[in-house]
């Protein structure tokens, strides 16, 4: 939450039921950030997954997570944290930075 742009973060429990955040959302919004986030990240790691059981060596296994980026905003997850950054008012690089750098790998295992 301390970096510029960034309007929402939280952590969000694989099995759909819990979730925590700070910043400019009301509860009922970061409960369905949660569930998009879940859904999408389980997506992600099935298509990594598939991809990499016929190439190998392509280098999207293991999925640490993904990013959405539109006009004005953009979603940020790995692991089982997001962020939802303004991209007018910060880094895309520096949140992916600062989440590599904190987020525990070894927790993608869940998904």
């Amino acid at each position: 939450m301390s970096l510029p742009g960034v309007m929402a973060a939280g952590e969000y429990a694989y099995r759909g039921d819990r979730y925590s955040y700070e910043g400019e959302m009301d509860n009922e919004m970061a409960r369905m950030a949660s569930v998009m986030c879940r859904a999408t990240s389980l997506g992600v790691h099935m298509e990594c997954n598939i991809l990499g059981s016929v190439c190998g060596d392509c280098g999207l296994t293991s999925c640490r997570g993904w990013a959405v980026r539109g006009n004005r905003y953009t979603v940020c997850v790995m692991s089982n944290v997001f962020c939802f950054l303004d991209n007018n008012a910060g880094s895309l690089n520096d949140i992916l930075k600062l989440m590599r750098d904190n987020v525990n790998p070894d927790s993608d295992s869940r998904v």
